[in-house]
């Protein structure tokens, strides 16, 4: 996994793609966007709390402190780090 703390700004919105249903968990950083790679399915929130959940390791945060502000329901996601 990525170490991503440098990107940990209370404040700070992150643009993400995710892949659910992955062969892996990843977080990768290219360019601007972070690719978001779960195995949980998009079902009943299951890939958004498992991409919060990466991602705050990644960050070096409490995955209490991220929150999905757009594309809820799709692959496209702004997150704010809180």
């Amino acid at each position: 996994m990525s170490d991503l703390t440098h990107l940990a700004r209370p404040g700070a919105v992150l643009t993400l793609r995710v892949t659910p249903r992955a062969r892996r968990n990843a977080v990768q950083l290219q360019g601007d966007v972070l690719r978001v790679h779960v195995t949980a399915v998009p079902e009943d929130g299951r890939a958004n709390r498992a991409v919060l959940k990466l991602l705050a390791g990644a960050l070096g945060v409490a995955p209490s402190r991220l929150r999905v502000i757009r594309g809820d329901t799709a692959r496209d996601k702004l997150v704010r780090l809180d």
